[in-house]
């Protein structure tokens, strides 16, 4: 009998609305934007997609740590995570969401300053499409990667959760 990996999941009210947050035994995976229910699928999706055949189980306890840690960024007493993450995607994605990781609290950069960051510089359009794929927003601020004019473009919740969360903070003067 083959004992398959659990992943655990809660969801959570935010000042950006409902996210799901889940986590592996090895650390958190997935931030979804929206409820269990509207989210559960795409994320099944992408496991299957990465070969993880997982059980899913709902517990507030497993992942209480970045649910608070995400709380306190909400209340704008946070503007770091040292919660462990579990990162599943290609080399390309996986370096390109370590390379966002460094952007600091409050600042942005774009997309073609991190394709030059990780020696791409013409793969700025392969930024953007890992950058849409990146799997634990927030944690992982895509939100604060923009466009080379100074534009807000493309967010996977939607550009005015993007707004919301560089206003937050306090990165939208700097780019207006």
């Amino acid at each position: 009998m083959t004992i398959r990996p659990t992943i655990y999941f809660a969801e959570m009210d935010s000042l950006i609305g409902r996210l799901t947050v889940a986590k592996s035994n090895k650390g958190i995976c997935q931030i979804s934007f929206g409820s269990v229910k509207e989210t559960c699928s795409i994320f099944e999706t992408r496991l299957r997609k990465h070969f993880v055949n997982a059980e899913l189980t709902e517990s507030e306890e497993e992942v209480a740590q970045a649910m608070q840690q995400l709380e306190e960024y909400f209340q704008g007493i946070r503007t770091g995570f040292d919660v462990e993450l579990d990162l599943f995607g290609t080399r390309f994605q996986c370096l390109v969401w370590n390379k966002i990781k460094e952007i600091p609290y409050g600042e942005t950069k774009s997309y073609k300053q991190i394709a030059k960051e990780i020696g791409a510089p013409k793969a700025v359009r392969a930024i953007g499409g890992a950058n849409n794929q990146n799997p634990i927003p927030i944690i992982i601020p895509c939100h604060r990667v923009i466009g080379s004019n100074g534009s807000m473009v493309g967010y996977g919740g939607g550009l005015d959760k993007k707004e919301t969360l560089l206003r937050l903070e306090g990165a939208i003067e700097k780019i207006s």
